[in-house]
């Protein structure tokens, strides 16, 4: 169900209620631990493919941060379930099949998660998973143990989809590697720099889409109430209008320009609580941010040869390769 109008705005309220700057902290904080002891692993290995581990990574911290921290056996399972998830977002076939299949796994898990803290059989501490499982509609009911399962995944498969910024992140250091001293002799605004300019260079969803709420025209075409209209993220992120040599990975962009809601839209535009945008938006950041530093600080490795192409047409878009890191080490 797609809520609209005030049922809509009354649930995006319990969403961005989770993501305050405390909020924030913790789960950067969180992500950096279990990066770090992820680092210890890899380093036994001849390789691994970052976008894989790094589902690993990011189910373990978010379900930490939700309230649900998962057993180590346990972690590899619910990060497929996740990744599966985001990579049947877009597809058609075997792989939207697969991510709905492994959907149904989830969403057993997430209803009774939400029944046994809703029974008092599990005691979480506040976080994501006792906000869902006690949130209240606009008319003062609780929310349904399928929808309120839904919401549940609604914030933790989101997060986990963030995997793909950071190996985008990891591709953006090995192809400038002068940004690797930059970071590792930087502040955290060369961070924040770094991060909003991944956010805007790379593709993630090409495109989201609203229906019209109140009739407009634009370059001469009529939108009537009920249409569904296009938001292009890619394309309005490498507008030249907007952004000089927009192809260019350049942070250091984002030290004279201002920016406003309608110009970086990779999730969205708008205000997050009362326009078309994510409320995600300060997870990703901060996730970014946390990798960044990650990526420079807390280990060394090599990026052999391999096809790190990235497919337009792949929804959500990733590297062909999944991005391989060889001869790893902690630093």
């Amino acid at each position: 169900m797609v809520l609209d109008g005030d049922a809509h705005r009354h649930r995006k309220e319990m969403f961005l209620s989770l993501v305050g700057a405390e909020a924030l902290q913790r789960f950067s904080d969180l992500f950096a631990e279990h990066w770090r002891q992820a680092v210890l692993r890899w380093a036994t290995k001849d390789s691994v493919v970052l976008l894989d581990e790094t589902h690993r990574v990011i189910t373990a911290a978010v379900c930490e941060w939700a309230g649900l921290p998962l057993a180590p056996e346990e972690i590899s399972a619910r990060a497929v379930e996740f990744a599966a998830m985001v990579a049947g977002t877009g597809a058609v076939g075997p792989r939207n099949w697969r991510g709905h299949l492994l959907r149904a796994r989830t969403e057993r898990w997430a209803r009774r998660t939400i029944e046994e803290i809703r029974s008092g059989r599990r005691e979480v501490p506040l976080g994501a998973a006792r906000t869902v499982a006690t949130h209240r509609d606009a008319d003062g009911r609780l929310l349904d143990v399928k929808t309120a399962g839904v919401e549940l995944i609604n914030v933790l498969r989101p997060t986990v989809a963030n995997a793909r910024y950071v190996v985008f992140a990891a591709i953006a250091l090995h192809e400038h590697p002068h940004w690797v001293e930059a970071l590792r002799n930087g502040d955290e605004s060369s961070r924040q720099r770094f991060a909003l300019e991944v956010r805007r260079v790379f593709p993630f969803i090409p495109f989201i889409g609203g229906r019209v709420r109140e009739p407009f025209e634009w370059r001469g075409h009529a939108f009537r109430v009920g249409d569904w209209a296009l938001m292009d993220l890619y394309g309005t992120n490498h507008d030249p209008d907007r952004w000089q040599a927009p192809e260019r990975f350049d942070p250091d962009r984002f030290c004279t320009d201002a920016i406003d809601a309608f110009d970086l839209i990779s999730h969205g535009g708008g205000s997050a609580a009362d326009g078309h945008r994510c409320p995600g938006e300060g997870i990703t950041q901060t996730l970014l941010i946390a990798a960044a530093d990650l990526l420079v600080r807390s280990m060394r490795y090599e990026v052999p040869p391999q096809d790190l192409r990235i497919d337009l047409a792949y929804i959500p878009a990733r590297p062909r390769s999944g991005c391989v890191l060889c001869n790893i080490r902690p630093a």
